[in-house]
């Protein structure tokens, strides 16, 4: 490629819309904030079709999106150059495959130039997805990550963290939590470049901890006592229902701890320091940043 191409395909790629699905999301607020410090053009793709709450008056556009209706991905797609794919409730579940492998030939057909899929680790049903993904563009990059970070602070473990008492299915099994930042900055830079493309990048954290050592660095950071209390599946659904969570949902968690948190997560990755070139964030900073921010802070 000569280097008046390149130019032109950076100025393109700079120019032309990112599509961000999930854009109201966890990891898909923070790629979007990051491509707009970058100086690109999100575009977030949300049921709503509404941008983020806090976005700033010049926001990126914003399109209706739905991944079990197709009608709206043609309008959605339409004229750009990237797409962050974050897929909802989870490439584990059935059927997940199908709209994968749907979407991103669909994407292709559209000229899309990058896609980046944010997969779980461990997951049959996840690889498949990776595969097909992977098969549709020789641009795709896999983001796969497991358990994060933030799941304490603005997810389902929050209000454990609040009352002092993680209950959850799962003993002393260690897992390397990652925090959605690095994630997010990892998404970001494969949407932004070819550095990557064609790979697989499993990212975790630096350091595999149970709940129990989680419940130690939490109450650190804190400065309140939180404990791990290990319960039965059949148990932790209870527990979710009667403080209001949907049963299938309730289950769904269940069924995620069973089928990821048997240990075959536990081996970290280097991937976040070779991607970005710094470590990636320990459970204990994100810990403190996390309290800082008043993320834990009780009503008065």
């Amino acid at each position: 490629m000569t280097t008046s191409e390149t130019t032109a395909r950076t100025t393109a790629t700079t120019t032309a819309p990112i599509l961000v699905t999930g854009g109201t999301g966890r990891t898909g607020r923070r790629v979007a904030d990051r491509l707009r410090a970058q100086g690109h053009q999100p575009r977030i793709a949300s049921r709503s079709g509404a941008a983020p709450s806090g976005a700033p008056s010049a926001a990126p556009s914003a399109v209706p999106f739905d991944w079990h209706d197709d009608a709206g991905w043609d309008a959605a797609l339409d004229g750009t150059s990237a797409v962050y794919v974050c897929y909802s409730p989870d490439l584990a579940l059935p059927g997940a495959d199908a709209v994968i492998d749907a979407f991103t030939a669909r994407a292709v057909r559209h000229g899309v130039e990058r896609i980046v899929l944010l997969s779980g680790r461990g997951e049959d049903g996840a690889r498949a997805c990776e595969d097909l993904a992977l098969a549709a563009s020789a641009a795709t990059t896999v983001v796969r990550c497991s358990w994060f970070q933030e799941n304490f602070s603005e997810h389902f473990l929050l209000d454990g963290v609040l009352d002092g008492r993680l209950a959850v299915p799962a003993d002393q099994v260690r897992e390397p939590f990652v925090s959605l930042e690095d994630v997010a900055d990892v998404a970001t830079l494969a949407l932004t470049s070819d550095a990557h493309a064609g790979e697989v990048l499993e990212l975790t954290g630096p350091e595999a901890l149970t709940f129990t050592e989680v419940a130690h660095a939490l109450s650190a950071a804190t400065g309140r006592t939180v404990e791990h209390v290990p319960l039965t599946p059949a148990d932790f659904v209870a527990e979710l229902t009667a403080a209001g969570v949907h049963p299938e949902e309730a289950e769904g968690l269940a069924w995620l701890f069973q089928e990821v948190l048997d240990g075959r997560n536990t081996p970290t990755t280097d991937t976040v320091e070779r991607v970005l070139g710094r470590p990636a964030t320990p459970f204990d900073a994100f810990a403190r940043r996390a309290a800082a921010s008043g993320a834990w802070t009780l009503p008065a």
